[in-house]
């Protein structure tokens, strides 16, 4: 089944959590966790998704974050995580 669509609310701060399968491990190593840093950051600058505050967990994260638009969080989230399953 899809997933719903997220709430928006022009410049409304999201909880956004994200879980490995199973809530298995998404990072491996330090090294994992800064490019999956690196890339959000990247993702979240170029489609204008404010991050506030974050907790990067072996196998989850939490997002702290206020989008730009209606398009902002799944356009980061995707970019980050096409990125990062090709590393």
């Amino acid at each position: 089944m899809a997933r719903l669509p997220r709430y928006f609310i022009p410049g409304c701060p999201q909880h956004i959590i994200l879980r490995g399968n199973n809530r298995q491990a998404i990072f491996a190593a330090d090294a994992d966790l800064r490019f999956w840093r690196d890339c959000v950051v990247e993702a979240a600058a170029r489609f204008g998704l404010a991050i506030h505050a974050y907790v990067w967990m072996t196998n989850h994260v939490h997002l702290l974050a206020s989008p730009g638009d209606a398009q902002s969080l799944p356009k980061t989230l995707q970019s980050a995580g096409r990125r990062y399953v090709q590393y």
